[in-house]
């Protein structure tokens, strides 16, 4: 079995390219979707709720996904204590997904902090997904309705994508039109 991961800065098109990827019926994981569901954990909750006790995370005695982001995206060190919990249990949810699926010939896993989380020993390949830092601010703006400075915030967190280029196997560039990715996404499945 090949283990891919797609990796890209926030609002350059993985969602899009697992989208295709599944529909071509690969197997992909998607790691932001592997943390939202660890938030509906008890044992998760709880330790959030520990670590963030000094903080207004709560909705009606729920953790507010939006507010734990406003404060993470805001403040490096009460990222890195958030990051501290879920990534490695992001990571058993990556090693039993491949586990789960060892009869596939290849999978994929959609993971935006690839490098950052060190995830990148857990894989046989890897794939950038690259866009222009001005098209991905403006994707980001509209897609999730923020502010430029609240997604700038967002952007400047992650490693630089000019970083990343040397390090994966493969790099997608998608500052084009969505309708250019499938012959671009099929290129890099013919040379897996």
């Amino acid at each position: 079995m090949l283990k891919v991961a797609i990796t890209g800065n926030i609002a350059s098109g993985k969602s899009t390219v697992e989208k295709f990827l599944r529909g071509k019926n690969y197997k992909v994981l998607d790691a932001d979707f592997v943390a939202h569901n660890l938030l509906e954990k008890e044992n998760v909750k709880t330790q959030i709720k520990d670590a963030f006790k000094d903080y207004d995370i709560l909705n009606d005695g729920t953790i507010s996904r939006q507010k734990l982001a406003k404060i993470v995206f805001e403040d490096e060190f009460l990222r890195k204590k958030l990051e501290c919990i879920l990534h490695p249990l992001i990571k058993e949810e990556i090693i039993y997904f491949f586990s789960s699926n060892s009869a596939e010939k290849i999978i994929f896993v959609s993971v935006a902090l690839l490098f950052e989380a060190g995830f990148d020993n857990v894989f046989d390949k890897t794939i950038l997904i690259y866009a222009k830092d001005k098209i991905r601010l403006k994707r980001l703006i509209a897609r999730n309705n923020l502010s430029e400075e609240q997604a700038k915030n967002r952007i400047k967190i992650q490693m630089k994508q000019d970083e990343k280029v040397p390090l994966v196997d493969y790099v997608i560039y998608n500052d084009g039109e969505i309708s250019d990715l499938p012959e671009k996404i099929e290129q890099i499945l013919k040379l897996l």
